[in-house]
């Protein structure tokens, strides 16, 4: 896979955008605030349907704005397939290959993972942010896991909106048979992904890293108890705190360093590097087993980092079987001067240097 052709308009600070990136990699350089990351986002948001640094879709409609459209052709196997989002305030439409789509088949046909000053949440921040990068690759790997989650997720809300209104323990109950067959399958997809996908980011920081690391999963409810047994055994407190308290939506990786958290081992830089071994082991990981190739995006990979860690992250990046897009301040700052496809960005205005 390898995004041909991207556009996009009222995105943030950028310009009229029309890129033909280079199929391994692309450079992109400028100044600081001139617009890198927000290209990056923008790619980022036409493969998730979301940003990466926003939480909502208003701050990345441009000043002066009432939407952004996104575009792009992505070569997959032998076909190429289209895909486009336009957004406004309160509203927002996905088309692919002329139909109507979803969230789902942009990521589908256009799988993106990205490295950003804030990959560090990973091992700093809580649990959704370990959840969504757990799942994105199982959903990219276990082809039947979006409509399990899906039912798991419906179930879960229905179930809690009905302990939040107070309902009898009858109403409440009545999800509980679709909230566990949904639940355990949930869990079972996401445990089998990682029994084969750790030993690849172990390997990874063990070649790479300073120091060790060990990535578990916490499934969301205790070891060695079906979900049914822990939905009983957690009813008090789900009729007391109006939700549900044990699951898969509870899950976590836990990512140790000397026997404790990282997050309380480690420095901001060394979150970094590890977190980026995360990411990077997964990317090759689905690469290789599912989607054959991806695109991958790297924000100033250079910023916190001393020269030793640069080195490790510019290691790790190499021969990634991705479509690359790394930003910097200026090309001698990455190891690729001179390969691939560069461009500049310049108060929003992306140029093709030649």
């Amino acid at each position: 896979m390898s995004l041909r052709t991207f556009r996009a308009t009222g995105f943030r600070c950028l310009g009229e955008t029309e890129l033909a990136p280079h199929p391994e990699l692309n450079l992109i350089t400028g100044a600081n605030a001139s617009g890198k990351t927000s290209l990056l986002e923008a790619i980022f948001y036409l493969g998730r349907g979301r940003s990466f640094r926003a939480s909502g879709n208003r701050e990345l409609i441009q000043t002066g704005s009432s939407e952004f459209l996104l575009y792009g052709e992505a070569l997959v196997g032998e076909d190429i397939h289209r895909t486009g989002i336009e957004v406004g305030i309160g509203r927002r439409q996905v088309r692919v290959d002329g139909a109507n789509g979803s969230g789902a088949d942009l990521a589908r046909i256009l799988p993106v993972q990205a490295i950003d000053p804030e990959v560090h949440q990973l091992i700093q921040g809580g649990p959704e942010f370990r959840r969504r990068f757990l799942d994105w690759g199982v959903f990219h790997v276990k082809h039947s896991f979006l409509e399990s989650w899906r039912k798991y997720q419906r179930a879960l809300r229905q179930r809690n909106a009905a302990l939040r209104q107070g309902a009898s323990d009858a109403n409440v109950k009545a999800w509980d048979p679709e909230l566990i067959e949904h639940g355990e399958t949930v869990d079972s997809l996401r445990a089998a992904f990682l029994n084969d996908y750790l030993p690849l980011f172990s390997s990874i920081v063990i070649e790479n890293l300073s120091f060790p690391s060990i990535c578990s999963y916490k499934r969301g409810w205790s070891p060695n108890v079906g979900l049914g047994e822990e939905l009983q055994n957690s009813w008090d407190r789900d009729r007391s705190l109006g939700s549900t308290q044990v699951g898969p939506h509870r899950a976590d990786l836990s990512i140790a360093v000397q026997d404790r958290r990282a997050r309380h081992r480690v420095s901001r830089g060394q979150q970094k590097m590890l977190a980026a071994a995360l990411v990077i082991s997964q990317a090759r990981y689905v690469a290789d087993t599912g989607t054959d190739r991806l695109v991958m995006l790297v924000d100033d990979p250079a910023a916190e980092l001393d020269r030793d860690n640069r080195e490790r992250l510019f290691a790790m990046l190499q021969d990634m079987p991705a479509q690359m897009f790394v930003t910097a301040l200026e090309p001698g700052d990455l190891p690729w001067e001179g390969q691939g496809e560069m461009f500049h960005v310049e108060h929003g205005q992306v140029s093709s240097l030649v």
